[in-house]
């Protein structure tokens, strides 16, 4: 009776850890973060969040409309400072105190970027800072007006 017990409990232990094992070994995929959208996630970019960046340029890639939203979750107004590329495009976005300004959207245009000179399908490295923390820098995807959703944004 007693090697019954013993024996049961060996086996749903074995059961237990075979099925419940694979976390030990494997991260989940859940857990890491990711953007499901065409544009990016700006990490680091305190105190505003910028979410879904993307830029939306002409087919010579000389010229984008950047498009993102910017969250602002503080009790102040904020300013987000941007460059481009190699530094010499630079621009602003005043973002009032709990709000989210979103670039592109039916009642704030895109800001324009001259001289990007950055293709569609490829990718252009953004320097992204706000408040007294020091900038992050992040890459975002530069897309064309082909698709459906992203033809009013592309620049004329």
């Amino acid at each position: 009776m007693k090697s019954r017990l013993i024996a049961s409990l060996a086996v749903g232990a074995a059961i237990l850890l075979g099925t419940t094992g694979c976390s030990l070994l494997a991260s989940q995929a859940t857990t890491i973060p990711y953007s499901p959208s065409d544009g990016v996630t700006v990490a680091g970019s305190a105190p505003l969040k910028v979410r879904n960046a993307l830029i939306v340029a002409n087919e010579d890639g000389t010229v984008g409309n950047f498009v993102a939203a910017i969250v602002n979750d503080t009790s102040d107004p904020q300013v987000l400072s941007i460059e481009a590329g190699d530094g010499s495009i630079k621009k602003t976005v005043r973002v009032p105190a709990n709000t989210t300004v979103s670039l592109g959207a039916e009642d704030t245009k895109p800001l324009r970027l001259e001289g990007i000179n950055t293709k569609p399908g490829a990718n252009l490295d953004m320097y992204f800072q706000s408040g007294d923390l020091g900038g992050v820098l992040a890459t975002v995807p530069v897309l064309d007006g082909t698709l459906d959703y992203l033809t009013a944004l592309a620049p004329r």
